[in-house]
């Protein structure tokens, strides 16, 4: 089959590899219809060399028909039609049952001292054949695929694999009061998507915060109150206004650890990419550092009393913060990997005709697999618009 592999710094390329196979009961082998590029896959692009090997298959956001069933599998047919969330979960264990499908203990990476394993993430989460490809392996065939209908396009329920339901628990660990007040840090496909649900589920004020001017466009069509992160002070000062002095009810960090505005750690964390992983793995184990620009603009702007939810992905085990200021402002941090079972049965009746989120024009850009490559380079270089671009291998 093709697939998108990783072959270095901003180097990945769609090459033939051996086909996946059943290789436990329960497995199910899936033909790729759609796959999706992630803001968190840049990070693979940019930062995690160190992680990952030659030839890894990358992503994490698939959907399709189920091509094969190992013989324990009862809930699927060959031919179903499939999302797969981007979580490796068991659906069974004690982790699971609390709703925590990013924890499951069946598939934690315990020897990393990581959580449930992803597909197409690095070896610190369980190094799993990602679904850029044609074909994907996918295990608990019974339990961890999304079976969706026939006949609407891919559009309509790709999303479910991670942008909805990472945007969702954004929303909802965000704690808005109903007619409350969010900034959104980030427009990329989790913040957008996150000030559609924020409004959807009763926000009265959204605020948008990105430098990039499309992106700033596209969620000012959609009702959300957007300001440029290239005015700097003037955000802060602009969200106060909108909220009498206080700051937004809460504050949605959808940006991560690379977010723009910090040279040095940037520099820091680019001199790690170049060392050999022996060495680059402990340290950013235990001395990384992530560029915290967005995190502390959002400790910012979030009232006293308030609460940011981070969805952006951070890794640094050194990253500095200013505990004295979230402890004097009373700020609550909720955080984490989404839990995309958790949060389906509260999405799928949103993905009808009416379409209140805008899933089916949700994309920008729709490109073949073999066009992998230059979707990432665009992607990391913010051209041409794109926010979300789907692969059709």
């Amino acid at each position: 089959m093709r697939a998108l592999t990783w072959h270095g710094k901003r180097d990945v390329r769609v090459e033939t590899v051996p086909d996946p196979r059943i290789e436990k009961p329960d497995d199910i082998v899936v033909r790729v219809t759609s796959t999706g590029i992630c803001g968190s896959d840049l990070h693979l692009y940019e930062l995690f060399g160190p992680y990952l090997d030659v030839g890894d298959i990358l992503g994490h956001e698939a959907m399709g028909v189920v091509e094969e069933i190992g013989p324990e599998v009862t809930e699927l047919s060959r031919g179903d039609r499939v999302v797969i969330p981007f979580n490796v979960s068991c659906r069974d264990c004690f982790m699971c049952d609390q709703g925590l499908h990013s924890q499951c203990e069946t598939t934690q990476v315990r020897e990393r001292g990581m959580g449930a394993s992803l597909f197409g993430y690095t070896k610190l989460y369980g190094q799993v054949p990602g679904g850029q490809a044609q074909l994907l392996r996918v295990p608990f065939g019974n339990k961890l695929p999304i079976k969706v209908p026939d006949g609407p396009p891919d559009d309509r329920y790709v999303y479910l694999s991670d942008v909805l339901p990472t945007a969702w628990q954004a929303v909802e660990y965000a704690d808005i009061p109903q007619g409350g007040t969010v900034t959104v840090l980030g427009l990329g496909p989790i913040g957008d998507m996150a000030t559609r649900i924020a409004q959807h589920r009763g926000a009265r004020t959204v605020i948008g915060v990105d430098l990039v001017p499309e992106r700033l466009s596209r969620a000012s069509a959609h009702g959300v109150t957007c300001l440029d992160a290239r005015r700097g002070d003037e955000v802060a000062e602009a969200v106060r206004e909108l909220t009498e002095g206080r700051g937004t009810d809460a504050v949605i960090d959808a940006v991560g650890m690379e977010a723009h505005g910090a040279p040095f750690a940037k520099a820091a964390q680019w001199m790690t990419t170049l060392l050999p992983d022996a060495v680059a793995q402990p340290l950013m184990e235990h001395a990384g550092i992530d560029r915290l620009t967005a995190l502390h603009t959002g400790i910012e702007l979030v009232r006293r009393g308030g609460t940011l939810s981070l969805s952006g992905v951070y890794g640094g085990a050194a990253s500095p913060m200013p505990l004295l200021t979230m402890f004097d402002k009373q700020i609550q941090v909720r955080m984490g990997q989404a839990n995309v079972w958790r949060w389906v049965k509260d999405i799928l009746p949103l993905l009808t005709d009416e379409d209140p989120l805008g899933v089916d024009s949700f994309k920008t850009h729709a490109m073949s697999l073999e066009e992998g490559p230059k979707a990432y380079a665009m992607f990391q270089a913010k051209e041409d618009g794109m926010v979300k671009t789907l692969l059709k291998p």
